[in-house]
Order: structure tokens, then sequence, then C-alpha cells
């Protein structure tokens, strides 16, 4: 059994980054580039009006004659004299030899000339050429997460192909006789099956939309055969129950007969102790324990950096806050605590219910609060460390 730490660096020294392919920027909305961005052009690539209003020479002058017109998608370079301005609109060109827009608002018209009546400061309302990136600045730089914003912005600058990392192929294989899917009849004995409905909604949370579930009775031989067929096609394989230590569970035995290299099993912490962590090839392993809060802690502590780093995020874990507690923690289990807990602007509250089973006080907490193993007592008002799971 080792440590939370110990069990931590395994996954970070075995989570390589996925290969890389090009796609289509308009398609590539929560990818993570491979490779730095440069602007082809400069953004704006003219001078613009901020406003709607009229272009002219900044001076002392109040009084303009109104000589032309300049719309949004024109290209006319009017020589201005000193005297003279253009009508102009939001994101039109500014001609070469005007230097200042004035706000409609802030003028008296009539047809053909314009008493500014607030005069704005020199270059006011004048978007430069290349304001917000110059032509050859890096526009992104490599393991950047594409956002919508950065979606519209690439197409801003013309760029419609990316390189990104490709998304890992996730299964979830779900073992238990006692289990039944939700929606169809529960007999007696049994219970509703609920880790593969959450681990698709945990993983799609982290920008995988689509896990493939399987489902297998609790024995050696349909394990072994259905581990041996997704081993072959995934990236990333979580297994839901069956790895600790009954007489119906076969999942580790069945991870070794399918060569999976083990690297650690079970980890000195509670909820979530029997856990196993291998791989095979370039495919990564977690067996989660069948308990719905113990198998979702483990997943947000373990499987959620290693999904991320494959991803190609630079940033993998959960970040982490600090809070005051509302009330004394006493740790005399010599393990590392996971204590499922809601926290606000200051303060945190450990929940009632952490039994390895429960999943309502789970549904309530935004946070899980960690209590390092060679902890025994953590007092009220004393602060926590706390990991954000909302």
């Amino acid at each position: 059994m080792i440590k939370v730490e110990e069990a931590l660096a395994t996954i970070e020294a075995n989570s390589t980054k996925m290969p890389t392919k090009y796609i289509q920027a308009s398609k590539a909305l929560g990818y993570v580039l491979a490779e730095k961005v440069i602007s082809p052009i400069n953004m704006p690539p003219f001078r613009q009006s901020a406003m709607d209003g009229y272009a002219f020479t900044h001076s002392i002058r109040h009084q303009y004659d109104v000589v032309g017109i300049s719309q949004a998608g024109d290209h006319s370079n009017v020589k201005l004299k000193a005297t003279e301005a253009i009508r102009i609109f939001t994101g039109a060109f500014i001609p070469d030899n005007a230097d200042t827009v004035v706000m409609q608002e802030h003028v008296m018209a009539t047809k053909d000339s314009i008493l500014i009546a607030t005069m704005p400061e020199k270059s006011a309302n004048v978007r430069l050429k290349g304001e917000q990136i110059a032509k050859d600045d890096i526009v992104f730089e490599a393991n950047t997460l594409i956002t919508p914003a950065a979606i519209g912005f690439l197409a801003c600058l013309g760029i419609t192909e990316i390189e990104v990392y490709k998304k890992p192929k996730v299964a979830i294989l779900v073992t238990g006789n006692e289990l039944t899917e939700p929606g169809k009849k529960l007999k007696k004995g049994k219970i509703f099956e609920s880790n593969s409905v959450m681990l698709k909604a945990a993983l799609q949370t982290i920008g995988i939309e689509k896990a493939k579930v399987y489902r297998v009775k609790d024995n050696l031989k349909a394990t072994k055969k259905a581990l041996k067929d997704i081993l072959e096609k995934y990236d990333i394989v979580l297994i839901s129950g069956g790895i600790s230590v009954g007489d119906y569970d076969f999942v580790k035995e069945a991870l070794l007969q399918n060569e999976v290299e083990e690297l650690f099993y079970k980890i000195n912490q509670k909820p979530g102790k029997p856990m196993f962590f291998g791989s095979k090839n370039d495919t990564l392993v977690f067996a989660l324990p069948g308990n719905p809060a113990s198998s979702l802690t483990n997943f947000y502590i373990y499987v959620y950096p290693a999904v991320k780093k494959r991803m190609g995020f630079s940033t993998a874990h959960l970040p982490k806050i600090v809070r005051k507690l509302d009330k004394e923690i006493v740790n005399n289990t010599g393990k590392t605590l996971f204590l499922k807990a809601l926290y606000n602007e200051t303060n945190v509250e450990i929940l009632d219910g952490q039994s390895s089973a429960m999943l309502n006080s789970f549904a309530l907490a935004n946070g899980l609060v960690i209590v390092p193993q060679d902890v025994e007592n953590i007092k009220k008002g004393e602060l926590v460390t706390i990991l954000p799971i909302d």
C-alpha cells in the first residue's frame, strides 16, 4: 500500500501526451494546442473607428466640412484637409491623415458640416493597426485549451486549421452481478448501477464527450475476455468494482493475465483504498472501487489529472484552495482522508454522510478537504486544503 503522493507521482510519470492531429479550428472546441500559433496578419489590419461618428485631424478647430463617408468594408482613403471631416461608422477604415474620431452624440451636424460640441482627446476612438495582435506575434502558446473565444479569435485572423493533441478514447467497464441498469425493473437483491453514468458525466466536464460503457458479470473468464478486447481499442480504461479481495473480485487477476503491468495497488487513504493502476503499451488502466463515493473520489484525485495530461494540458491537477474549518476533524486512521465538503468564500463545512457508499452528500459537495495521513487533529478555525470539484 503506497502513499497518496507516491500514487500521484507514479500516475504523472506514466501519463504521456496523446499523438497530435490537424483539425479545423471551428471544430476544435475542448482540444489543446500541440504547437504555438503565429498570427498571419495584423489585427485590426488597418486603423478602424471604434465609434459611429466623424473622423478628422485633431486641432483647436470645432467646425469641419463633411466631405465623404466611410462604412465598414469600404476603403476610401480620402485626403482630408485641416478643415474637413468624413462621416464614419464603427469598424470602418480611417483615412491616413485623420487621427481622431468624435462620437456622433458629441456633434451638431448639418448636411455638409459638423460643429463639435465636446472635443475628444487626440487619437480618441481609433483602433490602431495591430492593436490586438501584430503580424508574426504569438496568438496562443502550445498547451492552450481551445475555448469559444479562442475559436472566434482564430477566425478573426483567418486561421482555419490548427494542430492539437488527440483526445484519448476512454472505456468504462462495469462489474457486478448485483447491478441493474437504471430504467429496468429492480429485483430483490439488486441495486441500480450508477458508477458508469457518474464517471461519464465527470469525463464530460473535462472534454471527453464520449466514453464507451461495457458491462461484465463477476467471473474471471468473462472479465478477462472483456478486458482483452477493451485494452486493444482504448487509451484509458476505467474499471468500476471487482478490485478488492472478495471471492468474486476478479479484476486484478484478469488484468494481470492480460499482461497489464501493475504500477501500484492500494493507496493509504480513505475512502478509495482498493485502487489498481497499471498500463499496457500506451493504455492506462484505473481499476476503481465499486462504492460510488470512493469511485468518484479517486476519479478526481487520480483519473482527472491523467486524462488532462494525455489531452495535452500543462496543468493537469485540480487547483487547491484554503478555507477556515467549521468544526474539528479527528483523524485516527493513519490514512489520508478526502472529506466531502461545502465551502464558501471564507469557511468550509464537512458534510455528514462520509461513507464510501453514499452519493447523497457528494451530490451537495463542492470540494474535497484533504487531511494528510500524519495529521491527527485539525481544530475549528484552522485552515485546511480543499480540492474544488464544482
